[in-house]
């Protein structure tokens, strides 16, 4: 039981995490039907400007909370600008183009970020800066700290406040009038351009938040970090369906417990160097004796993509289905 809880703490950090990138995903193809494969990248810049602002404020006496805070602050607007960059650049032009062109831009436009980040920050993968001291406490025979805490709750208030704009707001009725049906909407006075570009800043603004709470879990943050995270993302985003603001929401979090259960409770694979075609293959790393053992924790990535897999076989439209008039 003790396993159990303490697999579901860290599930429930991670999908946090995986919920608010996948709602980048979801609000974007419910608006446009883009997949925007380059918003991993958006969240890789926006631990990236963090992690600079970090370093620049360290010794200036401030408590940590509010370096943390400033640096999250400046990951913002540099993510903003280059979600909207990307719209009005790259994805706009492109409105009306077969759906394959722009899904090939997106992938171009994730190349050119990585590399622009490669070229500033080089390609080592950096430590992050822990600046909050962690604390642990007892939760039923399991431990949270004060940043999964920190993690979860900021992650819960983001997803609630986005629902609250999304079915609340003047802006939420003319973006779910726009993801209907871009034509009627314009006829009835919605700027359609303002509503899809408004759509990519406030993804990009929640992209840089979770890139900050991301690095800030893992410790590390490099400039190839938004491919997978991006991928596990979008899995969540199926997994819950597309275009849906709430299923990316529980797709994030399932997602998140099945990669944590999965590595908690599966164990060690059986030595692959005792089955002599893979030994082969192997060469040195079984040679003389050697062993070659997979862990649980070192394949937990492979459970996003199995997820993926089984919902598009058997369920298409994810968990919640796509629900057109809802959404976002």
């Amino acid at each position: 039981m003790d396993t159990f809880l303490q697999q579901l703490v860290n599930g429930l950090t991670a999908g946090s995490v995986y919920a608010i990138v996948a709602l980048g995903y979801t609000m974007v193809y419910g608006i446009i039907q883009l997949i925007n494969f380059a918003h991993g990248e958006v969240v890789m810049i926006g631990a990236m400007v963090a992690f600079s602002v970090i370093g620049a404020l360290a010794g200036s006496g401030l408590p940590p909370i509010a370096v943390l805070f400033i640096a999250t602050l400046c990951a913002i607007p540099a993510c903003i600008a280059v979600g909207y960059a990307m719209e009005r650049l790259a994805y706009r032009p492109l409105r009306r183009a077969p759906r394959l062109a722009p899904l090939i831009t997106a992938i171009g436009v994730s190349i050119v970020l990585q590399h622009l980040a490669l070229l500033v920050w080089t390609r080592n993968v950096l430590a992050y800066p822990q600046i909050v001291a962690t604390k642990n406490y007892a939760l039923f025979g399991a431990t949270i700290t004060n940043v999964q805490l920190g993690i979860i709750a900021v992650c819960v208030a983001m997803m609630a406040g986005l629902a609250m704009l999304v079915y609340r707001t003047r802006l939420g009725i003319a973006m779910r009038a726009t993801a209907q049906n871009q034509q009627v909407a314009a006829l009835m006075g919605i700027d359609v351009n303002r509503v899809i570009a408004a759509t990519f800043v406030i993804g990009a603004a929640l992209a840089a938040v979770a890139g900050v709470l991301y690095s800030t879990y893992y410790g590390v943050a490099q400039y190839t970090m938004g491919s997978l995270l991006g991928l596990k993302a979008f899995s969540a985003a199926v997994l819950g369906g597309i275009g849906n603001v709430p299923g990316a929401m529980l797709g994030g979090l399932l997602l998140g417990l099945v990669e944590a259960l999965g590595a908690g409770y599966i164990g060690d694979f059986t030595d692959l160097c005792a089955y002599p075609w893979i030994g082969e293959a192997l060469g040195e790393r079984c040679a003389n004796g050697g062993q070659f053992i997979l862990a649980g924790s070192e394949y937990q990535d492979v459970f996003a993509f199995i997820v993926l897999i089984l919902v598009l076989v058997f369920r298409p439209s994810g968990l919640l289905g796509e629900r057109v008039g809802d959404r976002a």
